[in-house]
């Protein structure tokens, strides 16, 4: 790929420009001198080691010599046969491993395919080049062939560089799905992609960009791939931790996020979740192509199939998409448009939060929202992958799920298991604020669509299909699912299922924003009758039920039918399910269509145990005044001792 000179007195341009170059860095005064010391195309071999020089190495080029010998090397890589001392180390090399690649460029690739199989000698001089190719990527002639129509479309300005520092093949690389790209284009940049991974010197931008931090904070680190994850986790840490100083500089911590987007865009390029997962890709994802995420996309469609070691490394990439919402390609690709609209000037790591909040706008887009929702349902199935809900709630998980912990497994997910405790105990209004306040947020979107109800799911797997198969149906989830779970109740069997749905009855006696088909029902009521009365903690439902008894007030039909059906559902869980405790009994009497009447015998109770209690005070001080007023016992001693004992 990089051409021997033989006599650079053919190129005066050249001799002209370096001239001065030749004397100072390669010590000849002259080029047309050559010597045993100084044989032909020695001069030009100097100035080559030479060109691709930073500061900090040293002795460089100057820039007119640098532009020359880039263009003879740009010029001279139309001939693509290998260089001279490239073909003189590798010939071992070649013969056992790229005997079979006879075509232009191919050697070199397959060498550097083989890289950790090299001899050592064989393995620097390939490294050198690829060194050099990261930096001027013009020098791959075939390569910039193939890419010409994205060059001319895309990257035209950093084409027309003289002096290239690794920014055309990162141009190449962010618009490889554009359609301009043809297939001889995408595969050689993919290649030179995975090239990279095997030495994080081989990206000269990130090389440049992080080389003083990994030398201080990943050293004896060789492989790309190996750098970013160590940089990456320091960055996370200090950022966890709000330290003021991080360790990770500015211009690395900047170079290190567009090698994580990179790498985000193909399993390849994250060799260990790649190896982990090359039997389940085979099984489950055999006709999907690589690139666009869409290999990772199918693994985590798959999730629960994987194998062991591949569902645990899923797990993690996922944790780490949540906590960092930018490197879900798939999410960013699918949500382009809706981000620019809704969260411009949202910070990157609350972008899926973002979307969240404008799921439902009209102006949202359906394929976006397919991607939202997809989202939130894997957040569902783990509190762990919801790291709002997380933080929110770190004093409340531990306080009231610790036995669900407690049989945890790592890297495995809950199913659901500690957003439903937490539903639960929100119910029994015992959840801290913040913690209330995100699992409301959870109880409104599971209550529109039951996928969003992992528990539900499992435990209702036969139920959903048998009873609700036309809801399931419906394009839009509009909370019918979960309305025909609860009008179907006495049809159910299974006491799992029956049990969610019960839960599902109890969540909403806490806060009628999360039963939908109601809130629907009842919103011109709510603003009439209940809008001084803040929501939460069953205040607007008390509010509708004391409506429902008020015979003065006429509420609209399909509210007082829905209110009605309600009382009968409450009244048959109660009957199913009795009140665990105190607050559960409370609960029901409150929104107990007798509530005033139970109320008002309590208070009756309460008034007669008072004045029995004062009937029972005064028997018992006349008791004790007479027993004080009464004269005292009066008992002889033996015959041997005299006097008497008093007794009163």
């Amino acid at each position: 790929m990089f051409p021997c000179v033989s006599d650079f007195r053919l190129d005066p341009i050249l001799y002209k420009k370096c001239q001065n170059d030749a004397a100072r860095i390669c010590h000849t005064h002259g080029w047309n001198e050559t010597s045993e010391f100084m044989p032909p195309g020695a001069v030009f071999s100097c100035l080559y080691r030479h060109a691709y020089r930073t500061e900090m190495q040293g002795r460089r080029l100057s820039r007119d010599c640098k532009t020359e010998v880039q263009r003879i090397l740009h010029q001279r890589a139309l001939d693509v046969k290998l260089d001279p001392e490239l073909q003189q180390r590798c010939m071992t090399d070649l013969g056992k491993w790229c005997s079979e690649k006879t075509e232009a460029g191919q050697e070199l690739e397959c060498l550097q395919d083989h890289l950790d199989d090299l001899v050592s000698n064989c393995r620097d001089v390939v490294g050198n080049l690829t060194e050099l190719e990261s930096e001027d990527i013009q020098i791959e002639a075939l390569l910039i062939r193939a890419c010409e129509p994205v060059i001319q479309s895309y990257c035209h300005e950093v084409a027309d560089n003289q002096i290239d520092t690794g920014d055309l093949m990162e141009c190449l690389v962010a618009n490889k799905h554009q359609k301009e790209m043809n297939e001889k284009c995408a595969v050689g940049v993919t290649h030179f992609q995975l090239i990279q991974m095997k030495d994080f010197r081989f990206s000269y931008k990130f090389k440049m960009a992080c080389k003083e931090d990994v030398l201080k904070l990943c050293p004896n680190i060789k492989k790309k791939v190996d750098v970013v994850i160590c940089l990456s986790t320091i960055v996370r840490n200090d950022t966890l931790q709000e330290v003021k100083d991080q360790r990770v500089s500015v211009k690395c911590r900047k170079q290190l996020r567009v090698e994580e987007l990179e790498m985000s865009e193909d399993i390849r390029l994250e060799p260990e979740l790649y190896e982990s997962c090359r039997q389940d890709i085979k099984q489950h994802c055999q006709n999907v192509v690589f690139g666009n995420a869409q290999v990772i996309e199918c693994l985590k469609e798959n999730k629960k199939r994987l194998t062991s070691h591949c569902h645990q490394k899923v797990f993690r990439l996922q944790e780490t998409e949540m906590m960092d919402p930018e490197l879900d390609f798939q999410l960013m690709r699918v949500c382009k448009q809706m981000i620019r609209r809704f969260c411009s000037k949202t910070d990157a790591k609350n972008l899926l939060q973002c979307l969240k909040q404008n799921k439902n706008s009209e102006l949202m887009d359906p394929k976006c929202k397919q991607m939202i929702t997809k989202r939130q349902i894997t957040q569902n199935t783990d509190y762990r992958l919801n790291p709002v809900l997380r933080k929110a709630c770190k004093a409340d998980i531990p306080k009231f799920c610790q036995g669900i912990l407690n049989n945890a497994k790592d890297d495995n997910e809950l199913e659901g298991q500690v957003i439903s405790c937490l539903k639960l105990k929100y119910a029994d209004q015992r959840l801290s604020p913040d913690c209330e306040g995100q699992i409301i947020v959870i109880l409104q979107e599971s209550a529109l669509d039951y996928r969003l109800d992992p528990q539900l799911q499992l435990q209702c797997t036969d139920e959903i299909p048998q009873l609700c198969a036309e809801e399931v149906a419906a394009q839009e989830q509009t909370g019918q699912v979960e309305e025909c779970l609860k009008i179907n109740l006495l049809k159910i069997n299974s006491e799992g299922c029956k049990k969610e749905v019960l839960n599902i009855l109890k969540e909403s006696k806490a806060d009628i924003f999360v039963d939908p088909v109601l809130h629907t029902a009842c919103a011109l009521d709510i603003k009439h009758q209940c809008a001084a009365i803040p929501p939460g903690r069953g205040r607007q439902m008390s509010c509708l039920m004391e409506a429902l008894q008020d015979k003065r007030v006429r509420l609209q039909p399909e509210c007082k039918k829905r209110l009605q059906d309600r009382i009968d559902m409450w009244s048959y869980a109660a009957k199913v399910a009795p009140a665990e405790g105190f607050s559960d009994l409370a609960g029901q009497v409150f929104t107990s269509p007798a509530k005033n009447y139970i109320l008002s015998m309590l208070a009756m109770c309460v008034v007669l145990l008072f004045l029995m209690g004062l009937l029972c005070g005064r028997i018992t001080k006349r008791v004790t005044q007479e027993l004080k007023d009464r004269k005292p016992w009066v008992v002889p001693l033996s015959k041997d001792r005299k006097g008497y004992i008093q007794i009163n």
